[in-house]
C-alpha cells in the first residue's frame, strides 16, 4: 500500500510540475511568468480574448542573468481558418520575440520581470481562436529560451518563422535555430 502511495504523489508531482500541457514536445518544468494585466496565469488558466488582447509581461522566479527569446504557439488551430472543423489540427505560431533580459529589480514575490526593445522576429499576434461549435479552448503554449551570446537567426530558422506559422515545428525550430530546450513555459487557454 505505502509503495502505490508513494507512486502516486510522484505521478501528482509530474503532473503539477509541468508547465508545458500534456503530450507536448519538450516538456518544461520551470514555470516561466505570464501576467496579463492583473491576471497572472496558471498552467491552464482560461481566459478571454480581451484578456490576452496586450501582450502580456513575462518574468522567471529563477536568477535571469542572461538573454532570452519568448514564442507563443497555439496547439489547437486548424489548417482551414475560414471553417476549422474541415482543416486539420496544428501548431499556429504567434510571436517569436528575441534580446528579453532582466528588467533590474524583481518583485516582493522574487520574480524578474522580462523586457526586450525588439518587436521579432515575429511581432506580437494576440490569440483569437475561431467562434467552433461545439466550442473548444485553444491551448496558448509560452515557451522561453536562454538566447546565445551574439546569437544571429540562421536561414533556415527565419524561413521557419515566416513561411511556416501553421503547423509550426518547435522541435524542428530548436534544431534550426541552434537552441537548447526551452528553461520555463507556461500556458493559458481561450476559447473562441
Amino acid at each position: 500500500m505505502k509503495g502505490s502511495s508513494i507512486l502516486s504523489a510522484l505521478a501528482f508531482a509530474g503532473i503539477s510540475a509541468a508547465q508545458t500541457p500534456e503530450g507536448f514536445t519538450p516538456a518544461v518544468t520551470q514555470k516561466l511568468e505570464v501576467t496579463f494585466g492583473t491576471k497572472s496565469v496558471t498552467p491552464g488558466l482560461a481566459l478571454s480574448k480581451s484578456d490576452t488582447s496586450r501582450q502580456p509581461t513575462i518574468g522567471l522566479s529563477i536568477p535571469a542573468n542572461g538573454t532570452y527569446i519568448w514564442m507563443l504557439i497555439d496547439l489547437d488551430a486548424s489548417t482551414n481558418f475560414a471553417n476549422p472543423k474541415q482543416g486539420q489540427p496544428a501548431t499556429y505560431l504567434h510571436t517569436v520575440i528575441r534580446d528579453f533580459k532582466s528588467s533590474g529589480s524583481a518583485s516582493a514575490d522574487g520574480v524578474s520581470t522580462l523586457k526586450s526593445t525588439a518587436n521579432g522576429p515575429v511581432a506580437w499576434f494576440a490569440p483569437a481562436p475561431p467562434a467552433e461549435n461545439p466550442p473548444h479552448p485553444h491551448r496558448y503554449t509560452n515557451l522561453l529560451w536562454e538566447q546565445p551570446e551574439n546569437w544571429q537567426i540562421p536561414a533556415s530558422a527565419s524561413q521557419m518563422l515566416q513561411s511556416q506559422k501553421s503547423g509550426f515545428n518547435v522541435p524542428n525550430f530548436i534544431t534550426a535555430a541552434g537552441l537548447k530546450d526551452p528553461i520555463a513555459a507556461n500556458y493559458f487557454n481561450v476559447t473562441g
